[in-house]
């Protein structure tokens, strides 16, 4: 794609409405951004170039139509940039985009559009405000808006059925998560094509866990294992540190401390490739308790 087409367009309109660098970045970014995107050396955000478009008068859509430059599909960068904060746990940055993005009538014209927005404040909701019962209403609410019992579940309603089945976990009612996971399941045996291949790398550790609370450790780690054989086939890493440790943690349970240490060791590579520093401290300290464990046994 040609960025410059696109930050000639948003010089041009500022210029027109007599408005420096500095002022159009205001609460924006920084003026250092502006002047980058200007040059065309990088692309903006979704969300910065709605809050750019409204500070210089034009419709968002405007900048998707303009030259030779190929139209983007904004809702979809809006998905992908929550789903990478999501993914990453950072969820005051992804609140912001969404409390950016309420204000957009793009957002207000189709459920679909909707339902991205209502979904990401359930789960701040859940998780940075720990209101369970407000989290609950809302996913409940963003699933009505496009679930038909009678119809195949999207990808997105499966991801909405397993936020609700986290919340049921966390609650320890354990057959109300189960009763989600097995409606992803079924909804994923429908689905022809993942377009978002972690869904199904999701559910299977979901349910691990919970067949560890229910102290079934060989089930969990069979949906484990089954998990990690997916990601390694679909060449996707998400959740492979986690589902390791999983199992790991499974058989130190089991007490089969030297079945345990090798997926404590493969947790850590994984978590330091994909500089996942939160979780390192904690785990090299896990193993050598499991390698004292293996030596005094």
């Amino acid at each position: 794609m040609d960025y410059s087409v696109i930050g000639k367009k948003i010089k041009e309109l500022r210029k027109g409405v007599q408005l420096t660098q500095g002022e159009l970045a205001e609460g924006i970014c920084t003026q250092a951004l502006i002047s980058r995107i200007e040059k065309g050396d990088i692309y903006p955000s979704a969300t910065a170039l709605y809050q750019i478009s409204k500070k210089l008068g034009v419709d968002v859509n405007y900048f998707f139509e303009i030259g030779t430059t190929p139209r983007l599909d904004y809702v979809q960068e809006v998905e992908r940039q929550l789903r990478k904060l999501r993914v990453k746990h950072h969820y005051e940055e992804m609140m912001d985009i969404v409390k950016v993005e309420e204000k957009n009538p793009i957002f207000n014209q189709t459920d679909f559009n909707s339902q991205l927005l209502l979904w990401h404040r359930a789960i701040y909701t859940q998780e940075v405000l720990k209101d369970k019962v407000t989290a609950r209403i809302l996913l409940h609410e963003a699933l009505g808006l496009t679930y038909d019992h009678k119809k195949a579940l999207s990808e997105r309603e499966m991801e909405i059925m397993l936020s609700l089945g986290v919340i049921d976990f966390s609650e320890e009612n354990y057959d109300g998560a189960l009763k989600y996971y097995e409606q992803v399941k079924n909804g994923l045996k429908g689905s022809k094509q993942l377009h978002d291949k972690a869904i199904k790398t999701r559910l299977l550790y979901n349910i691990a866990r919970l067949y560890t609370r229910l102290e079934r450790y060989e089930k969990s780690n069979e949906n484990c294992k089954e998990a990690i054989r997916w990601s390694i086939n679909e060449e996707n890493m998400y959740a492979l540190g986690h589902l390791h440790y999983h199992v790991g943690y499974n058989y130190e349970l089991l007490k089969q401390y030297q079945k345990a240490l090798p997926y404590f060791e493969k947790a850590i590579l994984i978590f330091e490739l994909q500089d996942e520093h939160v979780y390192l401290d904690y785990l090299r300290k896990r193993k050598e308790g499991l390698i004292s464990r293996v030596q005094n046994t």
